[in-house]
């Protein structure tokens, strides 16, 4: 199974924008704690580094992050919670922006041959995702991490609305290092 997926994510990687599939990475990362760190700073040289009034220490930040490996662009968000309540709203925030910036699919397409593209990124699954009769033309492949909030139906479902693919890593994820 993991070979599968691999073989997907790298497929995805290498075909996808061949296929005129824009292809985008989402992570959280974090924990990273609100503390000072160590290297370089911004103070004036030979005066003493301070704080600043409105500096609390307190809990852990963390990143939301889409990436497009083809271009290196970067769209990213702070926060403090990555739950569903805020992960979500942004990534379809980020998700609407990002497919209103794509070229325009003509609907020439046929049927058919929309529904045999949808089908390419699920072959070999072993639990293929249930794909509505009506779907709009594919137009982004999104790569993910095995969250469980990730396989959220209302998300999963809004992603196929939206004409949005998703591939998920393997769980054993240490691969993709």
């Amino acid at each position: 199974m993991h070979k599968r997926k691999k073989k997907r994510i790298e497929k995805a990687d290498t075909l996808g924008e061949k296929m005129g599939l824009s292809v985008w990475c989402e992570d959280e990362a974090g924990l990273f704690q609100t503390i000072p760190y160590p290297g370089q700073s911004w103070h004036p040289e030979g005066r003493p580094h301070r704080l600043p009034h409105a500096y609390v220490r307190s809990d852990t930040a963390k990143l939301m992050t889409l990436f497009h490996p083809k271009t290196g662009r970067l769209r990213v968000r702070g926060t403090t919670s990555t739950a569903n309540q805020v992960l979500h709203p942004w990534m379809k925030e980020e998700l609407t922006a990002i497919l209103k910036g794509l070229p325009q699919v003509k609907k020439t397409h046929k049927a058919k041959q929309n529904r045999a593209l949808w089908q390419t990124w699920q072959a070999g699954l072993s639990m293929p995702i249930t794909l509505p009769e009506d779907r709009p033309p594919l137009r982004l492949l999104r790569v993910m991490d095995n969250l469980k909030g990730h396989h959220t139906p209302s998300l999963i479902l809004w992603l196929f609305s939206q004409g949005i693919m998703p591939l998920y890593t393997p769980l054993g994820g240490s691969w993709l290092n």
